[in-house]
């Protein structure tokens, strides 16, 4: 991982002017790989992989803080991605994943506080974010690639290493007696379990309230039988016991695993990738940065060659494969720009090429769905649309002629929040051009679930059966501007004597609103219907936890955040809200 130039200091958090501030935040960048972690080691051993967390208590991303006791930072989980990513692609001989600790006695203790107490306000946000998306990458893993994901709970477990554990399928704890697990934030820190814990605790776990009240309002946590008997563990098994259980379970989780055995994985090679100043480049995707505007122009060019024929023709292109290597691209500027670019708050975005390419491309991932590797492909795509989903920035899909929003193309469009379409053409640049049109498919109306279980079109008309129906009657029909108006499927349809000034308009006025105002707009917008584990953990949990991370009682000077380890015991507003 490598930082480059340093953004500057957040001002206006509560703790800008902490003296015991780290470093000013990097520019992170999101590469990295096996041979350059320096927190995480991978081991392969046929069907069962572990991961093995020996946090480098001097490697944090940013200067200032020690990761004791194997906590983590932004750095620490950005090679747990990695590792996760790689396990699904390059390995698809394994079928069950160790996460366990390289120190004595202790598992994780959570994220880092020095670097939470120090951090600018937007750099705990986004750490969060990445965080549960990471978490939630785990358990997509084991409900959708076979590999399930096993914690091997060797030492004390606190905070966000709990929550790390149950992000697993499946948590054992050694019984020694000391070896805990606990979510120690509310009393010790005046803060949230922000990464699922609270989340994961009653709906995955199914542990009761009362118990979970007491759980996570107990700074010592719970050990033993207790934990197995509440649920927040699976078995506590004896030191000298604890290798042979673990190594059980995993050879269960082997047998059942439907992922195959002798296929070969695709290497994720290092993206190609240019950059400047007002430019992220790649083969596919290219970010244009409007500083003066405030705006990110974000362009997807589809692929201009055939797919190849087969399965064994898509293993062969790997990371060349066009959807795989656009999840790549998209995934990649996403988080560069929501980690690095704060400021810019409106991304616009256009999808180009050849419809029928796309089509083509749209319907093979269809029809290879139970190839292990298009499913993967599959899932990385729904993962991608999911970051756009949670992403704290006004989204705009503009389609006019030349645009290719087809099939899973076009969840760009339906994770935007608005749309504008031209209506014809623009008649004194290109008067020939074909008008552009929308091409739903079948993978429109499951392939890619948000994370209400909803498809954006189910979500777009939630509680408009008949618009519901109508649209999917549309299936597989390339729809102009005035039939996709009519069936509700843009925001805008304009014609080119207004659509130019119309969208300048909008981009205008979207930069002036209130950037906090807008992200709590869009938040509650995107999401309808049920709600999830996954909903919950980004929209309530989410929530609060912001909310919390700028309020005194936790990060102001006599805060707990800021009084932890001083010897000190943080001062309360008393006032409840």
């Amino acid at each position: 991982m490598t930082a480059t130039t340093a953004s500057p200091v957040d001002t206006t958090s509560p703790d800008a002017s902490s003296p015991d501030r780290p470093a000013t935040p990097p520019r992170v960048d999101f590469d990295t790989e096996p041979a350059r972690y320096r927190h995480w080691t991978l081991d392969i051993d046929g069907p069962v992989a572990s991961l093995i967390l020996s946090v480098d208590p001097t490697g944090g991303l940013v200067g200032g803080y020690e990761l004791k006791m194997n906590s983590y930072d932004l750095g620490v989980d950005i090679e747990l991605y990695d590792a996760v990513q790689r396990l699904r692609f390059e390995h698809p001989e394994v079928k069950a994943v160790v996460i366990t600790s390289g120190l004595d006695r202790m598992f994780c203790a959570g994220a880092n506080i020095k670097m939470l107490a120090a951090s600018p306000h937007a750099w705990k946000v986004n750490f969060c974010k990445f965080t549960n998306e990471t978490r939630n990458g785990i358990e997509d893993a084991t409900a959708n690639s076979g590999q399930t994901y096993i914690a091997a709970v060797n030492g004390t477990s606190a905070g966000g290493g709990y929550e790390l554990a149950a992000a697993c399928e499946e948590i054992v704890l050694v019984d020694d007696g000391s070896s805990a697990v606990s979510l120690p934030e509310v009393p010790l820190l005046g803060v949230l379990p922000g990464t699922g814990g609270l989340t994961r605790v009653v709906d995955k776990r199914h542990v009761r309230k009362d118990r979970a009240d007491v759980f996570a309002t107990r700074a010592e946590g719970v050990r033993g039988a207790t934990a197995v008997q509440w649920g927040l563990v699976d078995e506590t098994v004896a030191r000298s016991e604890f290798d042979a259980a673990v190594t059980r379970r995993a050879t269960a989780a082997v047998e059942a695993s439907t992922r195959p055995s002798d296929a070969v994985g695709v290497v994720l090679t290092p993206l190609d990738r240019r950059e400047s100043d007002d430019q992220i480049e790649y083969t596919y995707v290219t970010a244009e940065l409007d500083r003066a505007a405030r705006r990110v122009d974000i362009t997807i060019n589809v692929a201009d060659n055939d797919p190849p024929a087969d399965a064994a023709g898509v293993a062969a292109q790997g990371v060349d494969y066009f959807p795989l290597a656009l999840a790549r691209e998209l995934d990649d500027v996403i988080l560069r720009l929501r980690t690095n670019e704060n400021d810019l708050g409106t991304w616009v975005f256009r999808v180009v090429g050849d419809t029928e390419a796309a089509r083509a491309y749209d319907q093979q991932l269809e029809d290879l769905a139970s190839d292990w590797l298009v499913n993967e492909i599959r899932h990385y795509l729904k993962r991608t649309f999911k970051r756009l989903d949670v992403t704290s920035r006004s989204l705009i899909s503009v389609i006019e002629p030349g645009s290719a929003f087809v099939g899973f193309l076009a969840e760009i469009a339906y994770a935007s929040d608005r749309q504008y379409m031209l209506e014809g053409v623009y008649e004194d640049v290109d008067p020939d051009a074909e008008p552009a049109v929308i091409v739903l498919t079948q993978s429109n109306f499951g392939s890619y679930p948000m994370g209400n279980g909803l498809t954006r079109l189910a979500s777009r008309f939630y509680g408009h059966d008949d618009e519901y129906d109508a649209v999917v009657r549309a299936t597989g029909i390339p729809l102009d501007a005035p039939t996709a108006d009519e069936l509700g499927l843009v925001t805008f349809a304009l014609d080119d004597i207004d659509f130019a000034d119309e969208l300048r308009i909008v981009l205008e006025e979207r930069a002036s609103l209130s950037p906090d105002a807008l992200t709590g707009m869009e938040a509650n917008h995107r999401f309808v219907g049920p709600e999830t584990v996954e909903t919950k953990i980004f929209g309530r949990l989410t929530a609060w936890q912001n909310w919390i991370f700028i309020r005194p009682n936790a990060a102001g000077a006599e805060g707990a955040l800021r009084r932890y380890g001083t010897g000190q015991r943080a001062e309360f507003d008393t006032g409840r809200v």
